[in-house]
């Protein structure tokens, strides 16, 4: 059986811990940061976890991930 692809996208945007949590970056971060609360700019940095629902279809794009 052929090797499967692995969406770039995918790979660029997500990493998967060793537990098999999908880890992404927060959205709304990249202008208006003048609009944005303080909170919101603080709790927004670093990385997060997905839900399990949409760590289950980003699995899907990066298969050779735990």
């Amino acid at each position: 059986m052929p090797k499967l692809k692995t969406k770039s996208g995918a790979k660029k945007r997500f990493k998967v811990t060793a537990g098999g949590k999908v880890k992404c970056q927060a959205a709304g971060k990249r202008h208006g940061m003048i609009k944005r609360s303080n909170k919101f700019i603080r709790t927004a940095r670093g990385m997060m976890v997905l839900a399990r629902e949409d760590a289950r279809i980003v699995k899907k794009f990066l298969p050779y991930q735990r």
